[in-house]
């Protein structure tokens, strides 16, 4: 089975964020990057699918030169070659844009499978893999928890709200966004860094794809939430004044 992960480059979760000066993005001179933690989770759920049917497992990537090291750290978990699709600045490209220019890395490559992480760390869109499904015209699943082979196509679980999950029958090829926290992430092992230097990368820019991928959303400002004060005093009864405290707490500061 051939299986492609669509992965992304964010900043590391622990780094601190400054606004750039022209409003529109963060300062990422200092910045340290990471693989986006929904896609990890994408990743190992392409991984061990294909220790169970064989095939390959192909990550491609969308972004800057230096998304290189996160291509690295996929196929030194186990990935068997990489695309780099490389573009200007990351944040720039919206979903369809970015959907648009993977289809056209991915004609030659006519995958039985795609992954996709549920959404990005950075950005947090969450369409990018649903969008990239109907461009290429296949079925989709989201939210999918586990993955098994069943005789032709693929049998998924995904979640559903309240403790609810669904069994779904897929034919392939399809695509699937994977829910983060399905499964138990693994670490690169020396022999898998190792092997990961001599592994295959195709170089492709999205200028020269010609995939009709100009921008449809574009970015304005970005900034800090506003903090205010408010009180607010409930009179009556201890006991529903109690409720009415709770009821605040959690569905308008969302704390408990």
């Amino acid at each position: 089975m051939k299986i492609v992960v669509a992965i992304k480059q964010v900043p590391s979760r622990d780094s601190q964020l400054k606004i750039s000066s022209s409003g529109k993005w963060i300062e990422d001179a200092d910045l340290t990057y990471e693989i986006n933690e929904p896609d990890a989770y994408a990743l190992e759920s392409g991984l061990q699918l294909r220790e169970k049917t064989g095939g390959e497992v192909i990550v491609i990537c969308a972004g800057p030169a230096g998304a290189s090291q996160t291509i690295r750290e996929a196929l030194a978990k186990g990935a068997d070659r990489a695309i780099h699709i490389e573009t200007g600045d990351y944040s720039s490209s919206d979903p369809l844009a970015l959907a648009r220019i993977m289809a056209k890395a991915l004609e030659s490559e006519k995958p039985d499978l795609l992954l996709t992480g549920l959404q990005s760390d950075d950005l947090g869109y969450g369409q990018t893999g649903v969008i990239l499904a109907e461009v290429l015209g296949l079925p989709h699943v989201t939210l999918v928890m586990n993955i098994e082979t069943e005789g032709a196509g693929i049998r998924v679980k995904r979640e559903l709200e309240d403790g609810w999950f669904q069994n779904i029958d897929v034919p392939l090829p399809a695509l699937l966004t994977i829910q983060s926290g399905a499964t138990k992430l693994r670490y690169a092992t020396l022999m898998g860094i190792k092997k990961a230097k001599t592994k295959e990368v195709k170089q492709l820019r999205a200028a020269d794809l010609d995939a009709g991928a100009a921008a449809t959303i574009r970015l304005e400002k970005i900034y800090i939430p506003g903090k205010t004060k408010k009180s607010q005093i409930f009179d009556g009864p201890a006991k529903e004044s109690a409720a009415k405290l709770i009821e605040k707490l959690r569905f308008e500061a969302r704390v408990i």
